[in-house]
């Protein structure tokens, strides 16, 4: 039995939620922002409320569900195992995606390293050697795998905390107002392009509710550690991006293919930024090192309840599902061709703009079943009334997400979408317990 020494205190979780979401999500974001502007400032406090809204409302489906399964759990609540599946499908589809777009992230900070110029098809031959090396590595099991994934994450905390604190010295507010809305794009349309991309440093606080076991008084702590997480986040998201461009000249940082190097080149050498380009390079391989072999432990989950071919809840004396991860990266190597881009930034936004659609649905399917949730495990009328009113919030700006994503990203999240439902046809008669009585 645990005892309350051996449980973690609000403060541990906090930071522990902090880290989880910063990963690598943010290594390229300035680059991005900087092709709208400053203004995507307002598109960062958007998405710091809307991520809000999500993550108090994942803490209370964590603390009030009954079923297992996260995402897909809570959704069975109102949508049944149709429900679970679809939150199970995307979800996994739109990690496929992101891992994708993580490997490019890490080919584009090396390319800049070793000074390499590299073609499109270049790219793609990288991102998808990178993909299987980290897959290769996750044959040895968990353990290995959590022990360089928790000492690279240091490779991006250093530069984005270190930026946040000390860039200011360099800053230049003339430069930062100048580069307000370089392109003179529509208020409304500059907010809208970049929410993507600022929503795409927050996946992943959907996993902060996974310690509720493990934590003091959780019914308090958790709410707490993981809307203190979010909003850390989103103030180290917030200050870094944007201190950055007020030092680096706005075009030079909207072609830069390694931004956080360009700017602690800027503030001191070129050798500091190739230190800082390593870091974040090994940070990267490591988050995608966790992150693939997440990836096959959701597939493996799923394959278990049945959604899954069965093929992929196989695994081998090392607790590695070798199958199923071999198979998640041939379909990440075929993703890389297909998106193969004269720019690497340009490959990098459709993946992230796909991953955003893709992640958003099994958050809106949580949001909706949350009423249902509530009322199953008899939460009292003021949390239900309460946590009802932020869930819509965060069910609002997952559905501005949608929108913002983009024509391109919704089409092809549709198509993803109604995969799904035909997938889930062809299995959906394990869950006819009608058919199953009269087989009976």
């Amino acid at each position: 039995m645990s005892t309350k020494n051996n449980k973690i205190g609000v403060l541990q979780l906090t930071i522990l939620t902090m880290v989880n979401m910063m990963g690598s999500g943010i290594i390229m974001l300035p680059t991005k922002l900087a092709e709208i502007g400053t203004i995507s400032i307002v598109s960062w406090l958007v998405t710091a409320v809307g991520s809000t809204a999500l993550a108090y409302a994942f803490a209370q489906c964590g603390m009030f569900s009954k079923k297992s399964g996260g995402m897909g759990g809570y959704a069975e609540y109102s949508f049944g195992k149709a429900g679970n599946f679809m939150a199970n499908y995307t979800y996994g589809v739109s990690l496929v995606i992101a891992n994708t777009a993580i490997a490019i992230s890490a080919v584009g900070y090396g390319s800049e390293l070793f000074g390499v110029s590299l073609s499109p098809v270049s790219i793609a031959l990288w991102t998808i050697f990178t993909l299987w090396l980290a897959t290769s590595l996750n044959f040895g099991g968990p353990r290995i795998t959590g022990n360089i994934s928790s000492f690279t994450i240091w490779g991006v905390i250093i530069p984005v905390v270190g930026i946040s604190i000390i860039g200011w010295y360099w800053f230049d507010g003339s430069m930062y107002v100048n580069s307000w809305n370089p392109h003179h794009v529509p208020t409304f349309e500059a907010i809208s392009v970049s929410i993507s991309m600022t929503l795409w440093a927050f996946l992943g606080l959907e996993s902060a509710c996974a310690n509720t076991d493990v934590v003091e008084n959780p019914e308090k702590n958790v709410p707490i550690a993981v809307l203190g997480g979010t909003l850390g986040a989103a103030v180290i998201y917030i200050v870094s991006t944007n201190v950055i461009a007020g030092i680096v000249p706005n075009l030079e940082l909207a072609n830069s293919t390694a931004p956080f190097g360009l700017v602690f080149a800027h503030m001191f050498n070129e050798t500091t930024g190739k230190i800082i380009m390593g870091l974040m390079v090994l940070s990267c391989f490591g988050s995608l090192l966790g992150w693939q072999f997440t990836i096959a432990q959701v597939f493996k989950s799923s394959a278990e309840e049945g959604y899954f071919p069965a093929f992929f809840k196989k695994v081998t004396d090392k607790n590695a599902p070798i199958i199923g991860m071999v198979t998640i990266t041939a379909i990440q190597t075929l993703l890389a061709f297909m998106t193969i881009s004269p720019s690497l930034n340009k490959q990098f936004n459709v993946l992230v703009d796909l991953a955003v659609v893709t992640n958003v649905i099994p958050y809106l399917l949580s949001m909706a079943a949350l009423g249902v949730l509530l009322r199953s495990a008899n939460a009292s009328s003021n949390k239900y009334k309460i946590t009802i009113f932020v869930a819509f919030i965060g069910s609002l700006y997952s559905i501005y997400a949608l929108y913002a994503a983009g024509e391109q990203a919704m089409l092809y999240g549709s198509i993803v979408t109604f995969v799904g439902w035909t997938l889930y046809g062809f299995v959906s008669y394990k869950f006819d317990f009608s058919m199953m009585s009269k087989a009976k």
